[in-house]
């Protein structure tokens, strides 16, 4: 494993240092700055690279929160610790006691230690004391089985989508929009207390992830089974400008089900389902899903799904101008949606490291569909 460790440097220096010839001798790949050569790209930049390319990431709290970067307002490790809750990439954290830590650092350990949003993390005193800690905790990853497991479904579980309910306002609104449908197996579903709970939590939850910029105004919705927050779109371009595809929409059922929704990119021509982009896109939503640490289920079941319009096609979409022509999928398609059948459950990686695994599946299940 690559193991990528975050932290100021200034009062853990024993620990970082301590930490990299541990992981060595334990037969993997620590990641530190310190170990970086001469980069022609900002540093910022060559940290959060080397932490995308990481398989866990190590995050130490100690006394101090680091150099604040003008562009985003926050330390190295708080970008970093944003970056891999993002990234659905697993997350270590080890505090160090008997320290005081500055203001700054007091405020990012809450948000590390946050109920709704955070992970449980553990402490240390000693560089020794952690390095006991931290042989465990990788034996532990080392041990556990292939993060990604598949299994045929016993019984098809029920789906709920938003294209088939006339009070939806999301896909009406947008034309043609991309469902991505989370099921957790063998869960009870929730009490109206517990999805009351979630809702409250759920516009802190998405700004968490950073998908968002800070300034967008969310729109909390409540109706019958379930909770939801709107995502309003980005301003209209000009006519004919390409869009590219945005999230629109995040809804949690009384069931379990938690469901995203987002635009396709589209241009003067239509939406587009574009065979290289449908996966990425796919893959976002899948991640952003497990970001909101909401389905906790041991396995899940992930369906996709498109609303059609008249003018969508199959297609490449060039970010930088509209096509001068397209095959649309033509009228009478305009009301049969796009939909995946699910007939494996998965485990929750599909909602972190696992998901470049499972989103190219289900894009081509769509696209097959569109070509029939």
């Amino acid at each position: 494993m690559k193991i990528f460790i975050s932290s100021a440097r200034k009062g853990l220096e024993a620990e970082r240092d301590a930490l990299d010839g541990l992981i060595r001798a334990l037969g993997h790949t620590p990641v530190r700055f310190e170990d970086f050569s001469a980069q022609t790209t900002p540093s910022r930049e060559a940290c959060l690279r080397a932490l995308a390319s990481a398989d866990v990431c190590l995050f130490l709290l100690g006394p101090f929160y680091g150099h604040v970067f003008p562009e985003t307002g926050q330390s190295a490790t708080h970008d970093e610790w944003v970056a891999a809750q993002a990234a659905g990439m697993p997350r270590i954290v080890y505090r160090k006691q008997d320290v005081v830590f500055e203001p700054d650092q007091h405020k990012f350990v809450r948000v590390v230690e946050a109920y709704a949003t955070g992970v449980f993390r553990d402490s240390f005193h000693t560089p020794t004391d952690l390095m006991t800690k931290v042989v465990g905790k990788v034996k532990e990853l080392e041990s556990a089985a292939s993060p990604l497991a598949f299994a045929k479904l016993v019984q098809q579980p029920a789906i709920h989508w938003a294209s088939d309910s006339t009070a939806s306002q999301t896909v009406s609104n947008h034309g043609s929009v991309l469902e991505l449908q989370v099921v957790p197996l063998d869960f009870p579903g929730y009490s109206a207390r517990e999805l009351d709970q979630l809702g409250a939590s759920l516009m802190e939850r998405i700004r968490a992830t950073r998908t968002i910029g800070s300034e967008v105004a969310l729109n909390p919705i409540r109706f019958d089974g379930y909770v939801a927050v709107g995502i309003p779109t980005s301003r209209p371009r000009p006519w004919g400008t390409p869009q590219r595809g945005e999230l629109v929409e995040c809804r949690l059922y009384k069931t379990g089900q938690l469901s995203t929704q987002a635009t396709l990119p589209r241009d003067s021509l239509g939406a587009i389902l574009d065979p290289d982009v449908l996966p990425q896109q796919i893959a976002d939503l899948l991640r952003f899903s497990g970001a909101l640490n909401i389905v906790q289920a041991d396995r899940i079941v992930v369906a996709a799904g498109v609303s059609t319009e008249a003018l969508m096609s199959v297609d490449t979409f060039d970010p930088r101008k509209s096509r001068q022509s397209a095959q649309p999928m033509g009228f009478g398609r305009s009301r049969r949606p796009l939909r995946t059948e699910p007939d494996e459950s998965v485990t929750l990686a599909a909602l972190g490291a696992g998901a470049a695994e499972v989103a190219p599946h289900l894009a081509q299940a769509l696209i097959l569909q569109a070509g029939r």
